[in-house]
């Protein structure tokens, strides 16, 4: 075994050891409120650094734009059928969400907006089965009339 003494020793050095330790870390603390304090300073004075959410909203709605007409035009018409319908599907989504968005009590934007896509939807759908009902209908054998040749 080891001398009491040198094992006291050995406890005193790591108790000195841990106290530094312990001082270190509570100047790294310090050191990394203070960073803290002056990113939120810089925050607060520069404003957002990233994008408008408006005008990323607007930019993601061109090429929205831009890719439908694209894809729209370039659809062959045996498959504008089977489209409409998936159309139409999505628009039986949207409707969903337009009645959570016009579902509050009280009457603002969001209520407002809502109304108008339940509307607009509403229309989308309907006109889509219509045109749907047509096209099938060219597909459709028409029975001969008169005499048989």
């Amino acid at each position: 075994m080891s001398n009491p003494t040198d094992i006291a020793n050995d406890a005193a050095g790591i108790a000195n050891r841990m106290n530094d330790l312990a001082a270190e870390a509570q100047r790294l603390a310090n050191e990394s409120a203070s960073l803290a304090n002056q990113a939120t300073a810089l925050d607060s004075n520069s404003g957002i650094l990233g994008a408008d959410p408006m005008i990323f909203g607007l930019t993601v709605f061109a090429l929205a734009c831009f890719v439908g007409y694209y894809v729209v035009w370039k659809v062959t018409p045996a498959l504008h059928a089977p489209l409409m319908s998936v159309a139409n599907a999505i628009s039986g989504v949207v409707i969903l969400g337009a009645m959570v968005a016009a579902g509050p009590a009280l009457l603002g934007v969001s209520k407002l907006m809502g109304f108008a896509a339940i509307i607009l939807a509403a229309i989308n759908i309907f006109g889509g089965f219509i045109i749907t009902h047509r096209m099938l209908a060219m597909f459709k054998t028409k029975a001969k009339t008169g005499a048989a040749r």
